[in-house]
């Protein structure tokens, strides 16, 4: 039996291992923002064969639950469940993302490095100081890492995706686009569930909103989303652009 989007994919495609020219990278604060705010959406897109890389800038060791080793496990599964290409963890501390050239050095260096199409971050407004501060970070970091003078420090050379677009958390905010997922959807489904040491309550666990029916309240939210979009599930986002549209117009 087929349990993750991963083990689906390594039976059905050849999964490329090369670090450069993927299709999507999404950066989160902490893991498990990339799927509550997009697990659909990446789920789909690996589905279709492309390559993702999900970019967590801390190990979220302030968390109230769950220790990093423990989280880091979840990760990982999660990742496999959507099919994720590859996950890297960088060494920011958390409730310590503030705008600095070393944080911009490095989250640039990232882009650089896999050359993706197109970067997901957080959406600013959001209840959590960290995501809005991570969206911000790789706003810089997506600018700066076209600049052909701009020296991360590392090997690498300038390049710029073509699109950055931000994923909702926390809150209630009407996007921009939304991405159908309701084919899809049971496999962001999974993938928030391997995080059990952060949505399920336990006798030794810290009451959070995450462990208050969190999972329940993004499905919720993202049956609005497909209810308005005329479908079962939605996932939005926001951008600071228009939208360009191709042959999607007709939902090809």
């Amino acid at each position: 039996m087929v349990t993750s989007l991963g083990e689906k994919l390594n039976k059905e495609i050849k999964v490329s291992k090369m670090e450069n020219n993927i299709h999507i990278l999404a950066f989160g604060a902490h893991a498990d923002d990339v799927e509550i705010g997009m697990g659909g959406t990446v789920a789909k897109y690996a589905f279709a064969g492309k390559k993702i890389v999900i970019c967590d800038l801390t190990k979220a060791e302030l968390s109230s639950n769950g220790t990093i080793e423990r989280r880091q496990e979840e990760a990982k599964k999660a990742a496999d469940i959507l099919g994720v290409s590859n996950r890297i963890t960088l060494d920011f501390p958390d409730r310590g993302l503030f705008i600095n050239q070393e944080a911009i050095r490095k989250i640039a260096h990232v882009i650089r490095k896999y050359r993706p199409e197109i970067v997901f971050a957080p959406y600013e407004k959001d209840r959590h100081p960290d995501h809005g501060n991570c969206a911000k970070l790789v706003e810089e970091a997506f600018f700066s890492a076209g600049i052909k003078k701009f020296v991360t420090g590392f090997d690498d050379s300038p390049y710029r995706p073509k699109q950055l677009y931000y994923y909702l958390i926390n809150g209630h905010h009407t996007p921009d686009f939304v991405i159908d997922v309701s084919s899809v959807y049971e496999y962001k489904k999974k993938s928030l569930l391997a995080y059990e040491s952060q949505f399920t309550k336990s006798a030794d666990s810290v009451d959070t909103p995450l462990t208050n029916d969190y999972i329940p309240s993004i499905e919720a939210r993202e049956k609005l989303f497909g209810k308005d979009a005329g479908t079962s599930f939605a996932e939005g986002f926001m951008t600071r652009g228009p939208l360009v549209l191709n042959r999607d117009l007709l939902g090809e």
